[in-house]
């Protein structure tokens, strides 16, 4: 497929990667255009300068970006220059009220729009491991699936447009209790003069084992945050959780809670920690 792609940072980066190497034809673009051209000469892709010149003769347009309003400059610029028919699948985690915009925005170009959050990090993204959950046109969603075979492991459609972010903002609230939860466990364990990794190998295989656990105990113990997915990145995140709840009625006294330890952590200088580092705020003491 013919396919630009926009946003090539530590997630969009690798997706682009992997189109690439399964022979895609990818047109990159990144707001700094020496990342752009980092990447084209790792990769073998195309950089390019605007968001128009990605979006030229292409099937497909992928953004993986920041934000609301990043999402909402690069299809409008794209759009100038998409012919009818392409499909945008956008990997940005958002709120679902700007997928539902730029649906709109798209189909009144003849084009269509797929909001498709992913779960799996860094790692998942570097190794192809990625899975998405996404909303909108399912035979859109079917013309994307070539592409998306090169870096998910799952796509699970889960209805109209704005579907795919909400199931990633109730990702989000899971995520953020467990971790929340783990911090606290590692915190008590240490306490108490217990060897993390023994406490550890005792309730791992039982009811507590989680991603996180398995993942993220012995890091933890040991005050690495250093993993990926920042703070800054999950406080945006529940922002737009906490903004849907409001709007839906949902009742998030953990979310809510757990968002505001998050800006303990970054008070204490970790914004750019890993969301793990929620750790730190209970043992006051600066990544090793």
């Amino acid at each position: 497929m013919k396919i630009g792609f926009a946003g090539l940072g530590v997630m969009g980066g690798p997706i682009a990667g992997h189109l690439v190497r399964a022979g895609h034809q990818v047109t990159g673009f990144n707001r700094t255009f020496a990342k752009a051209e980092a990447w084209a000469i790792e990769t073998g892709g195309r950089a390019t300068e605007s968001p128009q010149a990605a979006a030229e003769d292409v099937e497909l347009f992928i953004l993986c970006v920041g934000n609301d309003e990043d999402v909402r400059g690069v299809v409008a610029a794209a759009l100038e220059t998409t012919p009818q028919g392409c499909v945008f699948v956008d990997h940005t985690t958002t709120s679902a009220r700007v997928a539902r915009e730029m649906a709109e925005q798209t189909q009144a170009r003849g084009c269509a729009f797929v909001d498709a959050p992913v779960s799996g990090g860094q790692a998942g993204a570097v190794n192809g491991q990625l899975s998405v959950m996404a909303g909108g046109d399912a035979e859109a969603l079917t013309r994307a699936m070539p592409a998306m075979d090169a870096y998910a492991k799952a796509v699970q459609h889960m209805g109209p447009v704005g579907s795919g972010q909400l199931t990633k903002m109730v990702n989000q609230i899971c995520i953020a209790g467990v971790v929340q939860g783990l911090a606290e466990a590692v915190h008590f364990a240490e306490n108490a003069g217990l060897d993390a990794g023994a406490v550890y190998g005792a309730i791992s295989k039982g009811a507590a084992q989680s991603w996180q656990m398995d993942n993220r105990w012995a890091t933890m113990a040991r005050g690495e945050f250093d993993f990926g997915f920042a703070v800054d990145w999950m406080r945006k995140d529940l922002g737009l959780v906490l903004d849907e709840a409001r709007v839906n009625g949902s009742h998030l006294a953990l979310t809510a809670l757990v968002d505001q330890f998050y800006s303990e952590v970054q008070a204490l200088g970790g914004a750019r920690w890993d969301t793990s580092s929620l750790a730190a705020r209970l043992q006051d003491r600066r990544p090793r």
